[in-house]
């Protein structure tokens, strides 16, 4: 059975947050970081790991990002973020 992860990730440098779904963190979270060269992660790291959650299906995981993208899920993130 296939797991899947639903990730909040947080720049603190540039206090920034990214909403990511995916079967395998580790991997996701190294391109993230390290292997892409384009598109909207690479501009803002480094990236931490602020929040994840478990999902057994993939419909599920994508129900809760999409929910996370909106005013109310960004107000949960926002106070996940440490004050500094």
């Amino acid at each position: 059975m296939d797991e899947f992860v639903v990730y909040i990730l947080y720049s603190e440098k540039f206090r920034k947050t990214y909403i990511g779904f995916t079967s395998n963190l580790i991997e996701r979270f190294k391109s993230h970081n390290f292997l892409e060269t384009k598109g909207y992660t690479p501009q803002f790291r480094p990236w931490i790991v602020l929040h994840i959650e478990f999902y057994n299906s993939k419909s599920e995981a994508m129900k809760r990002e999409k929910y996370l993208k909106t005013g109310i899920g960004r107000e949960f993130i926002k106070n996940l973020i440490p004050k500094i």
